[in-house]
């Protein structure tokens, strides 16, 4: 440790020297920096020492003061430890408001806890973890972690700001490398360029920030990346427990990948004589693959395991084939094999999976990804293929890897491409609802909706992972109505490569219609109601991002009691603008009430000058959703 000794010395750095009292004070924050805030990060230094290929050093120092109940869980610590991430020590202490030392992290206090989770079989991470439970704000907290990286495929990153209503006094980050080592970095939100020094045969990059204020996240706003300074860090070449790989360019990512699959896709016999038995017939190939999904659904279950190089190495065909489980790269792998048996070709792929992990900088090569999916290129069609979920239909992914990047891995390397965008006429939401008002002002309902593409998204995992006691529960809270009963339900699946679901509910609604004197007041809108409703003051600073589009139709016949004529009928509404549109129209044709409902949804990326279109936008929706139409009873001659 003579180099790193020498360069935090040269920075003057003092990592495990903790403030006198009074350092911390919170009067001696710029108001500037506690307005909106939840946490005040007051100072904070990042050093990473590259020693090779292989072997890193990383620590970090920070100081954070809490301003109320909101950032009480970034007073805790929790660091995660494996194969490749070894934690050398850990250091803390916790302050009053007026920056007096109240106590000490002692190393017996930490806990050591497991990182497998109910969906994990086999997981060698770990976690360090500690919090002082302070409950009089405002208090701070200060912590020192040290780490040794036995692997070098991932470099941390540097975001001074972690989330909304957290500012930042000082933060800065230091990266030290071997003079002729070559790394990559890439900046967003950053002025300037690092400060670079040249130390003995070391080269060391310095990035700085001061005084940013809290950050309030804004409705449709983009990820969070996008609002905040940050800086990503990768390596070219680098080692992962005897493998050696290089990450300039995303084809060199791929062909990394492609070694830790070789010589894994050899199914055995029997598996082979069983997928060839019912495919063989077959002349259109994706009927083939529809038959070979279903034989991998039907004959393996999801399990999570990550051990070492196997949290990127997949287990072997065998393996799975033999067990009946494997994680996301295991079943991914299988499925190719399957493919590949029956001659077709089929592409590894590796993707960031989840409602709010879109983003992946093209230019800058990563394998910050979480999950593995397949595609099958056909001659006039792609069919892509989520190995993991043993209800999905065939060729359809669903939001949870949709409408995104993701690293393509064959034996040339790897290729960035961009996975399917279920568009509007694709996610819609087809409702018919017969209903009738009694006399009293309860309602009784059918209710038959036809959910397609990710419209049908939640309902689908409600009731292939749920009991169906629990989806009863379930549509007996989250219907709009103060007070109702779901009488019957019932649910068919339809899986086409686009799936839907039909669902059809017997409701019944106590007081649903308002009834004064000789007055009968009735929401023709019964169950498709937007509830958004945006600030109008607001004075927008971020662009607008609307990620989903989709289609709504709603048909409503209500029945109403005899002996009432109509005495105020909403007019229809009309609206068109660039985020969406929306129409409906009310008649009272004999003693029932026929309502139309269609609203349209577009996504896109949108100026925050258009942020008043959009309140107003949904402001009308909003309104004309809840129109009310008046009856009066007629008068007996």
């Amino acid at each position: 440790m003579k180099i790193y000794s020498i360069i935090i010395s040269f920075l003057g750095i003092g990592l495990n020297a903790f403030a006198t009292d009074g350092d911390y004070a919170v009067s001696k924050i710029p108001a500037s920096l506690v307005q909106n805030a939840n946490v005040v990060k007051r100072f904070e230094e990042e050093t990473f020492e590259l020693k090779n290929a292989g072997e890193a050093y990383y620590t970090d120092h920070y100081v954070l003061t809490i301003m109320n109940e909101n950032g009480d869980s970034y007073a805790a610590i929790v660091q995660d430890y494996n194969k490749f991430i070894e934690v050398r020590s850990i250091s803390g202490a916790l302050y009053d408001g007026n920056g007096k030392e109240l106590k000490k992290l002692k190393t017996k206090d930490l806990q050591d806890i497991s990182g497998t989770g109910e969906e994990s079989l086999m997981d060698d991470t770990r976690y360090k973890a500690f919090q002082f439970y302070y409950k009089s704000y405002p208090y701070t907290v200060e912590y020192t972690i040290e780490l040794k990286f036995n692997g070098t495929m991932f470099y941390p990153y540097w975001q001074p700001c972690e989330t909304e209503k957290y500012a930042v006094e000082k933060s800065r980050f230091i990266f030290s490398c071997p003079a002729t080592n070559e790394f990559r970095y890439k900046a967003f939100n950053y002025s300037g360029d690092p400060v670079i020094q040249n130390v003995n045969d070391r080269k060391i990059y310095t990035w700085e920030v001061k005084q940013m204020p809290a950050v309030t996240k804004e409705s449709f706003s983009p990820e969070f990346q996008k609002l905040t300074t940050s800086v990503l860090f990768g390596p070219t070449d680098f080692e992962m427990q005897d493998y050696k790989g290089n990450m300039k360019t995303w084809q060199d990512l791929g062909k990394f990948i492609s070694l830790l699959r070789q010589g894994r896709d050899v199914l055995p016999e029997n598996v082979k004589q069983k997928i060839h038995q019912l495919t063989d017939g077959i002349s259109d190939p994706k009927e083939k693959i529809r038959l070979a999904y279903e034989y991998m659904q039907s004959n393996t279950r999801y399990i999570s395991i990550q051990l070492g190089i196997g949290g990127w190495q997949p287990f072997d065909a065998k393996y799975v084939a033999t067990k009946g489980f494997g994680d996301c790269k295991a079943l991914s792998n299988y499925m190719y094999s399957l493919l590949k048996e029956i001659g077709i070709r089929s592409v590894y792929t590796i993707i960031n999976a989840g409602d709010n992990a879109h983003v992946v900088n093209t230019d800058f090569p990563s394998p910050r990804f979480n999950h593995a999916i397949l595609f099958a290129p056909l001659q006039k069609d792609t069919i892509w293929l989520e190995c993991t979920n043993q209800t999905l239909s065939a060729g359809y992914l669903g939001s949870f890897t949709s409408d995104r990047y993701a690293l393509a891995i064959d034996e040339q390397g790897g290729k960035l491409v961009r996975t399917p965008k279920y568009n509007m006429n694709e996610n819609m939401k087809i409702r018919k609802i017969t209903a009738k008002v009694e006399d009293e002002g309860s309602l009784t309902s059918t209710i038959s909706t036809k959910y397609t593409g990710t419209q049908q998204d939640d309902i689908h995992g409600m009731i292939n992972e749920l009991s169906k006691d629990k989806v009863k529960e379930i549509l007996n809270e989250e219907l709009d109505f103060a007070t109702y009963d779901v009488n019957k339900f019932d649910y068919k699946q339809l899986k086409n490569w686009n799936p839907s679901i039909e669902e059809t509910l017997d409701v019944s609604v106590s007081n649903y219609a308002s009834i004064t004197g000789k007055r009968l007041f009735i929401i023709p809108n019964v169950v498709d109601r937007s509830h958004t409703k945006l600030k109008a003051d607001e004075e927008r600073k971020f662009d607008i991002e609307l990620p989903t589009e989709y289609e709504d139709v709603d048909s409503v016949e209500i029945e109403v009691p005899n002996g009432y004529v109509a005495e105020s009928i909403p007019q229809p509404v009309n609206i068109e603008t660039k985020f969406g549109k929306y129409t409906c129209s009310i008649k009272l044709v004999g003693n029932k009430i026929r309502y139309y409902r269609t609203r349209e949804q577009f996504s896109g990326t949108f100026p925050a000058k258009d942020y008043t279109d959009l309140v107003n936008y949904y402001d009308a929706v909003y309104k004309a959703d809840r129109n009310k139409v008046v009856l009066i009873k007629k008068e007996n001659n």
